[in-house]
């Protein structure tokens, strides 16, 4: 993907107050998520088609080609693992803009000062 592109789900959300920054963490989370459950199929997928080539020495039985295909399986594994990660994150940025800019969102309530002329 070139730097030009961008996820539009993304992109297209304007920042104009919490409520955009809420969408804009929600819609992160979601994709972090699918891309990981995308990634954990894929890493099956990828070592079933690795094992079943069957490419390997023929003294080892094929052990040496689970191995290797263990090895690219487990780069997808981590790749699922950082997703699930930078779906974490994108909570913990909700978490941190609430935690910051808590009073602009919630301003306390002022109680109306006590009128000591009677208007009756």
């Amino acid at each position: 993907m070139s730097g030009n592109k961008r996820i539009p789900e993304l992109s297209n959300i304007e920042f104009t107050g919490a409520k955009s920054i809420t969408a804009y963490s929600q819609a992160s989370r979601s994709i972090c998520r699918d891309l990981s459950m995308e990634f954990e199929m894929a890493a099956d997928e990828v070592y079933g088609a690795l094992v079943a080539s069957q490419k390997g020495h023929p003294a080892l039985f094929g052990v040496d080609v689970k191995m290797r295909a263990r090895r690219v399986r487990n780069r997808l594994r981590r790749a699922s693992e950082h997703a699930k990660g930078a779906a974490v994150e994108a909570v913990k940025f909700h978490n941190q803009f609430r935690t910051e800019f808590a009073d602009i969102l919630n301003p306390p309530k002022r109680k109306p000062k006590f009128d000591f002329k009677d208007e009756a």
